[in-house]
């Protein structure tokens, strides 16, 4: 891998990240492995722990929910969690918890479960009565799926007396591995294993079909609630238990130096258990700690998914086609010959870019062994060479665009070739239209990839406004074959629904290089509205501008982030695309988390060394109550909090005024 251009890699990285989060989480048809996708994370948080401003979309979670069912907003966001594969790994983990709350070298108190590979779902209960549950989605929203969760047996449908009166429990749903067999053999559509098969039962639209497959479920954690339920997460576990949900059984309470010989024991009796597990989920198990250590991003910093090895088997790699994406990047992938790896028939593996192809000197006709962990494509870790053909010769990568036949050039130092041929080359174009129609995006039902390429093929769609002008073509749409009127009505619909659209959507489906979901976010919070972030955004395009300085001090957004949206605002005719694009649009202001309390809007600065607390526990204690924190203090900065060894930045507020509070001022004002 050509590691001269981290900004250029970490693109490559998170996009295929996002690729395999939609197919897995939304879609129940992974396209890659456990072991390749957890890959592609630990080299991307390798490359931001060398340059924090990078990658910003790890932090995302999961996927849009589908159309096919209503949303619901979780009261408290599902996040993800991390991963450690190794003893030393999960050391770090302990040792960062450490260093965020300043604490001693005292041994940690965990309770260790096994990780259920499953949907994970929430569950909320008012007044002690089920009333609703959802997917996790992408974390924020997800997919109501009340009623197939009511066909559950081992769902409790109220709860006792001394359970709060609203409270939110997560879990997962899976199903055995014997009811998985049961039902394969009955049907001709063949499950690739239990998760998949526990994933499509329950996003069924018909209820009835939920109900007549046996799906099962374990609770493990904790949403919001309106009274506290325990002290710690044991304590937790066991209240489930007497309110009648599953837990599992071989969960267990552990001290830190325990966990490497659990995992040991657990990995040895995974292959006996009735359903299928990837790794044991370390969680702190006092909950005032937890509550302390809050969140990083799309994980929380109390707890780890420490994973089992990956599966490996062996094929034979029979072409290497090559894939133009919608920012021009040529990305090869191998098509195999099928082979069953843990359970799941492969035909594809990344091939990530040329250097890595020749690195590995990968060639048509190579016998190769493959890693997977799970359910995505797996990558090729290396080549057989004593199995190789006579005739073999090393794979060319082509200096030319596939598709428009424009010249694939390469920067010197970057990884990546990139068509030329701009709006001209029919991938990019086309590409660029499915990304603004995807679920994660404007999410128009129907504009899938097939429409999107039939009707640019037509010349209907050329950008992304003309998607809006489509409603006018209804009678030529209903009129083609394969569409008749109720699908062509159903497109207009889907099409009018989308005119109204949250701002954080919006941001996310101009498709700017670096801007993925969780940067949208940032954005969308940060300034509140589509008008002030545009306002915003073209004044950023004058370095050194007070714009672009608040753009580059975003906590989470960084100077190279902020160097692509002001690169984008720059050009006149993004300009002008956005002009026709919003016209016709209604685009939702953002919300904020916390609406109450003295630091929900307030943009915050930190400086110098506090005594209480670590900084970043200061700042998540910050972002949790709705503040934005930043790095740099300008005139827009409301508060600095200034700790022992304060510097300029504490300066810089005095002289413009910005109101300065001691650490025990902020504590008051956080609820400390």
């Amino acid at each position: 891998m050509n590691r001269n251009d981290p900004k250029l890699r970490i693109d490559e990285l998170l996009a295929r990240i996002a690729e395999a989060d939609l197919a897995y989480h939304r879609d129940d048809r992974p396209i890659m492995d456990d072991a390749a996708y957890d890959a592609l994370k630990r080299e991307a948080e390798a490359l931001r722990a060398a340059d924090p401003a990078l990658g910003a979309a790890l932090d995302r979670v999961g996927a849009a929910p589908s159309g096919a069912f209503a949303k619901i907003r979780h009261r408290q966001p599902m996040l993800s969690l991390d991963n450690v594969f190794a003893p030393e790994e999960f050391a770090e983990f302990c040792a960062r918890i450490r260093r965020f709350l300043n604490l001693g070298p005292v041994p940690l108190a965990f309770v260790a479960e096994p990780k259920i590979d499953g949907l994970s779902i929430s569950l909320t209960y008012e007044n002690r009565r089920f009333v609703r549950g959802a997917t996790r989605g992408d974390g924020a929203e997800g997919e109501d799926v009340t009623a197939n969760l009511r066909t559950l047996a081992g769902l409790p449908d109220t709860l006792p007396e001394d359970a709060p009166d609203f409270i939110e429990i997560r879990g997962e749903v899976y199903m055995t591995k014997r009811d998985f067999l049961a039902l394969n053999a009955g049907q001709a559509r063949q499950f690739a294993n239990p998760r998949n098969a526990a994933a499509g039962s329950l996003r069924q639209i018909d209820p009835a079909v939920t109900a007549s497959r046996r799906l099962s479920l374990f609770a493990y954690a904790r949403g919001a609630a309106s009274a506290k339920v325990a002290d710690t997460h044991w304590d937790y576990l066991r209240r489930l238990e007497r309110w009648g949900f599953s837990v599992n059984p071989l969960a267990e309470r552990i001290a830190e130096p325990e966990a490497e010989e659990f995992q040991r024991s657990i990995g040895e009796r995974r292959a006996a258990l009735d359903y299928d597990i990837d790794g044991v989920v370390y969680k702190i198990d006092d909950l005032a700690m937890q509550e302390r250590l809050g969140f990083a991003g799309r994980a929380p910093r109390w707890a780890v998914a420490w994973k089992f090895p990956a599966e490996r088997a062996i094929t034979t790699l029979r072409a290497i086609d090559i894939q133009v994406g919608r920012t021009g990047a040529l990305t090869p992938r191998a098509a195999l010959d099928p082979v069953n790896v843990g359970g799941v028939l492969v035909q594809h593996a990344t091939l990530h870019n040329e250097d890595e192809i020749a690195r590995k000197d990968v060639r048509v006709g190579d016998t190769v062994e493959l890693q997977r962990a799970g359910d995505v494509i797996p990558q090729i870790l290396r080549v057989l060479p004593e199995h190789r053909p006579a005739a073999s010769v090393p794979f060319r990568f082509p200096d030319h665009c596939p598709v428009c036949g424009s010249l694939a050039i390469r920067p010197a130092g970057e990884a990546v070739r990139r068509c030329t041929g701009g709006l001209s080359c029919a991938a990019q174009v086309v590409e660029r239209l499915i990304y603004f129609c995807s679920r994660a995006a404007f999410d128009i039902d129907g504009m899938g990839e097939k429409t999107v390429r039939d009707f640019h093929a037509r010349g209907w769609l050329e950008s992304a406004p003309d998607v809006f002008a489509l409603p006018a073509r209804a009678g030529e749409i209903a009129a083609l074959e394969g569409w008749g009127e109720t699908s062509a009505r159903k497109l207009v619909a889907a099409i009018e629904a989308r005119r109204k659209i949250p701002l954080a959507r919006f941001i996310f489906a101009l498709g700017i290089r670096r801007i993925g979901e969780a940067n949208a976010r940032l954005l969308a919070r940060h300034y509140g509205s589509y008008g002030e972030w545009r306002r915003q955004m073209e004044a950023a395009g004058t370095i050194g501008s007070d714009a672009r300085l608040e753009l580059g001090s975003i906590s989470g957004i960084g100077p190279s982030i902020a160097e692509e949206l002001a690169g984008f605002f720059t050009e006149p005719h993004n300009r002008a695309l956005l002009d026709r694009l919003v016209a016709p649009l209604a685009i939702e202001d953002e919300v904020q988390i916390a609406s109450g309390g003295a630091l929900a809007g307030k943009t915050i600065v930190f400086t110098g060394t506090l005594e209480t607390m670590t900084r970043p526990e200061a700042k998540a204690r910050a972002e949790a109550l709705g503040a934005k924190v930043t790095e740099s203090v300008s005139k827009k900065t409301d508060l600095v909090v200034v700790g022992a060894d304060a510097g300029s930045k504490a300066a810089k507020a005095t002289t413009l005024g910005v109101t300065v509070l001691g650490e025990a001022e902020f504590r008051e004002m956080a609820g400390l």
